[in-house]
């Protein structure tokens, strides 16, 4: 007989047990099964819907050139289910989706426009961030951790580094010896977590010691990573899934069925596009922000 085998045969009983704690901690909590990544920071709300934190924007990690990627994504419902994928246009590839959307957008059809409106993609950010202060959690404090954000963030750390005014200094937010704290501060504005009153405060050094700054920023994840070509599903997983979410079918692209296209719209709020844009930005561009990340995120979650 196999030794393998054998000591399988032999441990039953011991495994058995160790497989029904197993199905203990299942029951008790349907959570336990996921992993934790322990990486990631999230700023936590109160009962009301209130949050707030300070944190330091790093600079890019060792080997990296920008302390920041940029990540496009798409979140809507079909009749068969969520689409719920990173778009292989961040990566300068051409993304089945976009193409759909084209295809709708130039159909001279409204409601091919309004789909398309609600099919657009969403523009995510990831960056590596250092907690100075997390009243829901202080054992965060003093560490590093990655972040993920919306638009409006990314839109006050380019007011930082683009003033709009004479009288207003530049400042690189990144910076560890004369960059600024961004202090978040979270409202519930219409069922949305709402960033409009967070701001950076002075320039100030993180630490006076350099030795500390070091350690800082050793210890920092690598952010490139995240866009490397193997983390994105190709061109065909990603049409067939489409395909199957909006119950396309060969040849049916051009359907022009009225309960599909009802069904298509998403149930969250998508923001309606700014007054101004051009024909193509007014599907293809983000301006929902941080609003609905963590209504996506969830989702993404469920569906794992």
């Amino acid at each position: 007989m196999n030794d393998t085998f054998a000591a399988l045969k032999r441990e039953r009983t011991t495994s058995f047990d160790k497989l029904t704690k197993e199905v203990e901690k299942l029951s008790t909590n349907p959570q336990a099964s996921k992993s934790e990544d322990d990486r990631w920071w999230k700023p936590e709300v109160d009962k009301a819907g209130n949050g707030y934190a300070v944190i330091r924007f790093l600079p890019a990690p060792k080997n990296e050139e920008v302390p920041w990627v940029r990540i496009w994504n798409h979140g809507f419902q079909g009749p068969g289910g969520w689409y719920i994928e990173n778009s292989l246009t961040t990566i300068g590839q051409q993304d089945p989706v976009g193409e759909y959307n084209s295809k709708l957008w130039n159909s001279g059809n409204d409601k091919d426009k309004e789909i398309a409106r609600k099919q657009k993609r969403r523009l995510t950010y990831i960056a590596n961030i250092y907690i100075v202060k997390d009243p829901s959690n202080p054992q965060n404090e003093g560490k590093v951790f990655l972040y993920k954000f919306g638009k409006k963030i990314f839109d006050k750390i380019n007011e930082q580094m683009n003033p709009t005014f004479e009288d207003e200094k530049a400042v690189n937010p990144f910076d560890l010896w004369e960059g600024a704290n961004f202090k978040m501060k979270i409202r519930n504005v219409e069922g949305y977590r709402n960033y409009d009153k967070s701001e950076f405060d002075e320039p100030s050094n993180l630490s006076e010691n350099d030795e500390e700054l070091e350690k800082i920023w050793n210890s920092q994840h690598s952010l490139a990573a995240f866009i490397a070509p193997d983390q994105f599903k190709s061109y065909d997983q990603l049409k067939a899934r489409l395909d199957r979410v909006l119950g396309l079918g060969a040849g049916a692209a051009s359907q022009r069925d009225e309960d599909v296209r009802e069904d298509v719209a998403p149930r969250a709020p998508v923001s309606e596009p700014s007054v101004g844009k051009t024909a193509k930005a007014s599907w293809d561009e983000d301006d929902g922000g941080d609003d609905n990340l963590a209504f996506f995120e969830k989702l993404a979650e469920d569906d794992d």
